[in-house]
């Protein structure tokens, strides 16, 4: 039987906490999307236990396992297969992907990045918004393209930075940004409701 609904694996690292808040959005009789699988290049992360206790089949691919970045690569993406996935939406995947997996899943890739791209790309985004002292950060909700951090952007949420803001304070407050706007972004993009034109 068939839902209807776009099915779609998320991919972590840690401990998944964006990865949470798409499977309880998931949870809602009308969201747009499904989630087939939770896969971690870290058997340890902490985030394959809660999905496994929600039910959802949970696969560790250990990245040190395969001698090349396109060995690993090619088994992530017969693992999506194998879930019939039809979106990814990487949610604190700390692993660099290849030109050729990118492309493959072009415009069925979604990643969240902790800051108004194309402001601050790249790590260490908040002690870096701290130090330029902006007044506004916030979080970037993408489509993936070989370049990091770059593609086009499904939705972003503004945070303000507040005098005197450590980058953990200014964190947290983006991460809970992050969980609000991850999963309206993936139900625009399982809906049909956004879609990539002219790469935008």
């Amino acid at each position: 039987m068939t839902t209807g609904k776009i099915r779609t694996s998320i991919l972590i690292s840690g401990r998944g906490s964006n990865m949470m808040a798409l499977v309880e959005a998931a949870r809602a009789p009308l969201y747009p999307a499904e989630i087939a699988a939770v896969i971690s290049n870290r058997p340890e992360a902490e985030g394959l236990k809660w999905a496994a206790d929600q039910g959802i089949p949970t696969i560790a691919l250990d990245h040190k396992q395969f001698a090349t970045r396109t060995a690993f690569e090619a088994k992530l993406h017969a693992t999506l297969m194998e879930y019939r996935t039809e979106l990814i939406c990487c949610a604190g995947f700390m692993r660099m992907l290849t030109g050729g997996f990118i492309e493959r899943w072009r415009d069925r890739q979604l990643n969240v990045h902790p800051s108004l791209l194309p402001a601050f790309p790249g790590l260490d985004t908040h002690a870096r918004a701290v130090d330029a002292g902006v007044r506004i950060a916030g979080c970037t909700v993408h489509f993936m393209r070989l370049e990091m951090d770059s593609g086009p952007i499904v939705a972003q949420a503004a945070v303000p930075v507040h005098s005197g803001d450590t980058a953990d304070e200014l964190a947290a407050r983006v991460l809970a940004a992050e969980h609000r706007i991850y999963p309206m972004a993936l139900a625009l993009v399982a809906s049909g409701r956004a879609r990539v034109v002219n790469e935008k």
